[in-house]
């Protein structure tokens, strides 16, 4: 079966979702599928390469610093050149990963089925999260022609967004952002992440879900590492939706003081900010992989303290699969991929006590009871999530679409 795979971003680049992209490649590849990648073409890449047998054309289509969410939008040339065409023309599915929705109606002239594989909430909230900045909490607006400017403007400018960009985000999503959504409605099948995912998505859209399929992404290839040292980690930078702020206030009320995180995405002007925190953390700018598994033997737990709904973060399936313990929020997909493992501390959002409280008792844990808790969640996570049973399930919504 021959399938394209329409991706602004594809692995190294991007995070937790062009990784699942470029997974998904690797195993329907290995069974059998002929797989072809259209992305973006960053700095020293090369227009076009055989990735392990997969097919990866590069183009322009946004730059080194784009919107990836509207990015394609503005290469509609793309779209309709006759090269894309002929693609799609020649495949038996068209795969949407990302955000190329406007693919959808190339694929329908041409009578191509198109399965839309979602890593966040697009199709029931421009902003893609679900969350209600301006009020601090879960959006319960079940209708995203109603979302508010107040949220789009909280959210923009707690990203450090400029006044004038954070008054294009609302106009653009405002606009644009409420109607590209709404092209997912085009698919022919529609991939969840989590049950969690699913959920919130169809009560919002219930006209999708006849379409929706719950699949849990695939596993890294991620060895088990011995922990050395007694401190915590934290991966999410200085950003409020992955909750630093809960993590800050709970360092401040942690009982032990040789508790230490291991924090990474802070850039130096983010570490600025953060001067008086030195000693209990240890912050970095992006850590290539040879720092990043020295932190990993350095932690004992990860803290996942996010605000809003997390379809299902790879950084805790990679901290079970290395044998780390997870203080983590009640949100999204993370409940679900903690299942059935041992040790692991769920808190309620935004509940800075509760987490303080939870990596204190993870702090006197013994190293013996660390590493027994390690194995058996590892364990646990590759039955659970096979990846030889999630492709077969993949390959079965590919037979049924076509």
């Amino acid at each position: 079966m021959r399938i394209l795979f329409l991706s602004e971003t594809f692995y190294p680049h991007g995070g937790g979702a062009e990784l699942a992209t470029y997974l998904y490649a690797r195993l329907l590849k290995e069974e059998g599928f002929n797989v072809t990648v259209v992305t973006n073409r960053f700095v020293e890449e090369r227009q076009i390469s055989n990735e392990q047998g997969i097919t990866v054309f590069r183009l322009p289509l946004m730059g080194n610093a784009g919107s990836l969410k509207y990015s394609i939008l503005s290469r509609p040339d793309v779209l309709v050149s006759s090269f894309i065409r002929k693609l799609v023309k020649s495949v038996d599915i068209v795969y949407i990963p990302r955000f190329w929705y406007s693919s959808s109606l190339l694929a329908r002239a041409c009578r191509k089925p198109v399965i839309t594989h979602l890593h966040d909430y697009m199709p029931v909230c421009p902003l893609s999260n679900l969350h209600d900045t301006h009020k601090g909490d879960i959006c319960f607006n079940k209708n995203n022609l109603l979302c508010s400017s107040k949220c789009i403007y909280a959210f923009e400018r707690g990203q450090s967004r400029s006044q004038l960009e954070t008054m294009g985000s609302v106009a653009l999503n405002m606009t644009v952002g409420r109607g590209l959504g709404k092209l997912v409605a085009l698919s022919d099948a529609i991939i969840c992440v989590s049950n969690a995912h699913k959920n919130l998505i169809a009560a919002r859209a219930p006209h999708l879900q006849s379409k929706m399929h719950l699949l849990y992404n695939p596993l890294p290839n991620v060895s088990y590492l011995e922990s050395r040292g007694r401190d915590f980690g934290y991966f999410g930078g200085p950003s409020r939706m992955k909750g630093f702020e809960i993590l800050y206030k709970a360092i401040l009320r942690v009982k032990n003081s040789r508790i230490r995180v291991h924090a990474t995405k802070f850039s130096e002007s983010a570490r600025s900010c953060f001067q008086s925190l030195i000693g209990q953390f240890l912050f970095y700018d992006k850590a290539p992989p040879p720092l990043f598994e020295r932190i990993w033997k350095e932690v004992r737990a990860i803290v996942v303290p996010s605000v809003w709904q997390e379809p299902l973060p790879y950084i805790v399936s990679e901290a079970l699969l290395r044998g780390r313990l997870v203080i983590a929020s009640i949100m999204g997909g993370i409940p679900e991929q903690l299942e059935g493992t041992e040790g692991n501390l769920l808190c309620d959002s935004g509940d800075f006590q509760q987490f303080a409280n939870s990596m204190d008792y993870v702090s006197e844990l013994d190293d013996e009871r660390i590493a027994e808790f390690g194995w058996h969640n590892r364990e646990r996570v590759l039955r659970r999530f096979d990846n030889g049973t999630i492709v077969k399930e993949f390959v079965r919504i590919c037979d049924k679409v076509v």
